[in-house]
């Protein structure tokens, strides 16, 4: 009967949380367990949202520079963090006042009738 040849134990633990999971591998090198990894399959969408510009004087964008640097992001990501959470913060807001308190959003803003028949002006 032949010998079966054993896979070596896997050194990379189960991880039951994301935090454990940090913590380990901020504790080890990835080099030391290059014979562990496996290739995978990667698919990259296209890009799925647009962009926008905005103007801001030098210092504002020397602070704003300053802050994401402080959370060890970009500038960008920080700025569409501030959006997103604004966002959220509007909508909750608005979902927590009386129905009769809420201004129209653009989509519910009513229309104003339109006129018939040709615009007459006075002549002088």
């Amino acid at each position: 009967m032949a010998a079966r040849k054993q896979e070596p134990k896997a050194r990379i633990p189960k991880f039951s949380s994301i935090e454990g999971e940090a913590e380990f591998w901020d504790t080890h090198d990835t080099t030391e367990f290059e014979s562990e990894f496996r290739p995978v399959d990667v698919k990259v969408a296209k890009r799925l949202s647009k962009g926008i510009t905005i103007r801001l004087d030098p210092d504002t964008m020397k602070r704003v520079r300053e802050l994401a640097s402080n959370r060890g992001i970009g500038p960008t990501t920080l700025i569409r963090m501030w959006v997103v959470e604004k966002m959220n913060e509007d909508r909750q807001a608005v979902s927590e006042m009386p129905t009769s308190n809420r201004r129209p959003s653009i989509r519910q803003e009513p229309k104003i009738p339109r006129r018939r028949g040709p615009i007459r002006t006075q002549q002088e």
